[in-house]
């Protein structure tokens, strides 16, 4: 399958750093619920899963970032862990159709099973009425929310605006210690970062 190919160059004109806090939504506030359809074709709305911790990824398997996080297996890694502890995690794909990052059904089926992606499911936002609902900038661009729907976490996945895998090991997961201070019963350190990585490609 063709996928586009970024130098590092190319890649970090990408770069797109946003405020620790996005407008759309508030850490310590009631996240917007909404409908999506998966890849599957099964509909999905963040309210169904109330009662269980939830992680939103906004994902486009084509940016340099987010290949980072894949092609190491860490994003893998978190998603099978974290599902492991009862979390759900959604990936959210909020490119148009014809742009970067968008697939259609049978595509997707196969670039997902490329990337052994592990997600609870695959979101299909191309209208980027979601995205833009929760403001999201940037893939990855995450976002965890507990129990009773509040927002507790929002911003980059770690401390280490790169593509090179090296750095992985090395930066400060934001998103892994949000969950396991949350599932621990304790307050969340770091509710907000900043995010980093490709625009997410609305239409």
């Amino acid at each position: 399958m063709n996928r586009s190919v970024f130098s590092l160059a190319t890649a970090v004109s990408f770069v797109l750093l946003t405020q620790a806090a996005p407008a759309g939504v508030k850490v310590d506030e009631l996240a917007p619920d909404f409908n999506l359809v998966d890849s599957n074709g099964k509909q999905h709305s963040l309210s169904e899963y109330r009662g269980k911790y939830v992680v939103l990824e906004w994902v486009n398997y084509d940016c340099p970032f987010v290949h980072k996080h894949y092609s190491s297996g860490n994003m893998q890694k978190l998603q099978n862990t974290y599902r492991g502890k009862d979390v759900v995690w959604l990936s959210i794909c909020s490119s148009a159709p014809g742009k970067q990052g968008h697939f259609e059904s049978e595509d997707l089926k196969e670039r997902m099973a490329e990337e052994k992606a592990a997600p609870t499911a695959y979101l299909i936002d191309s209208d980027g009425k979601v995205g833009k609902m929760y403001d999201a900038k940037t893939t990855p661009h995450m976002f965890v929310i507990n129990p009773k729907g509040i927002l507790i976490y929002a911003g980059g996945i770690d401390d280490t605006p790169s593509t090179d895998v090296n750095d992985i090991p090395r930066a400060k997961n934001y998103v892994q210690a949000a969950l396991d201070e949350a599932l621990a019963g304790k307050s969340v350190t770091a509710k907000g970062s900043r995010s980093y990585g490709c625009s997410v490609k609305y239409k």
